[in-house]
């Protein structure tokens, strides 16, 4: 940083490139993307500054889809449509919403690529030992595997899996990581002595990780997808308004444990 660039050089960026009349993406003027780049190959090259290919642009979109929503039981819907009857805007309760995904709520995906790159540079008969130590260091679940809520089989999950296939017999990824996907899906199957299947933090995963996302970044691109059904509940919880709705009905009481 010199003198003279003292306040150009504080924010150095290799994303855009402006000036009045001229807005460049990474090189590319807007004007040569509007119509001519979906917005799964903008995203790719915003945040990964390469060109994605069409039929791994179609793959990225299909595990953006996936996850848009899950429901006003997940904590970032039910926190984003609380907001929204609380007098703030839309784009509070949106920012309410996202806050919600953490570790726990939305960080399952970003463990589970994790967990399949440690895979990929093991042997096979490693896995056992390798989930032994990923339950020692971080509890008993495994990321991407089993469901509370759909039973026996997450639907997204073997969609998103048969697109990965084709992708891989097409030859436009590898398909290693739908392998390694399955071989965790049938080692914890044989474990419990039932099936366990691969949930859409795994399927989504799989996706991000044939595509080469590092794990931080497949958290991020969740949240992105995410935000849409964030966004969809929070507008349809303004349209039907309410007032300061809390997460249960005014009737419902909680437990009080008095001190001792």
């Amino acid at each position: 940083m010199t003198d003279d660039n003292d306040v150009s050089d504080w924010w150095q960026t290799a994303i855009i490139d402006m000036e009045p009349g001229k807005i460049a993406f990474r090189g590319r003027l807007i004007q040569d993307l509007i119509g001519t780049t979906s917005f799964p190959q903008m995203i790719w090259w915003m945040v990964m500054g390469e060109d994605i290919t069409a039929a791994n642009a179609k793959l990225l979109e299909a595990a953006l889809v996936a996850a848009v929503d899950h429901g006003p039981q997940a904590p970032s819907i039910a926190a984003a449509r609380m907001a929204a009857t609380c007098g703030v805007g839309l784009n509070n309760a949106m920012a309410t919403g996202l806050n919600m995904l953490g570790d726990v709520h939305g960080g399952a995906g970003e463990q589970a690529v994790g967990l399949y790159q440690t895979l990929a540079k093991a042997a096979p008969q490693a896995l056992p030992d390798i989930l032994d130590d990923w339950r020692a260091q971080n509890g008993r679940y495994i990321p991407g595997f089993g469901h509370r809520f759909h039973k026996p089989v997450d639907p997204r999950a073997p969609r998103l899996l048969a697109l990965v296939d084709e992708a891989a017999i097409g030859g436009h990824v590898s398909g290693a990581f739908a392998q390694i996907g399955r071989a965790v899906e049938a080692h914890l199957a044989a474990e419990r002595g039932a099936p366990i299947p691969m949930n859409i933090d795994g399927a989504t995963a799989v996706i991000f990780a044939e595509l080469g996302c590092p794990p931080p970044l497949a958290r991020g691109l969740f949240c992105l997808s995410r935000s849409v059904g964030i966004l969809a509940h929070a507008w349809e919880q303004t349209e039907q308004g309410g007032r300061n709705k809390g997460p249960t009905p005014p009737h419902y009481r909680w437990t009080y444990r008095a001190t001792k």
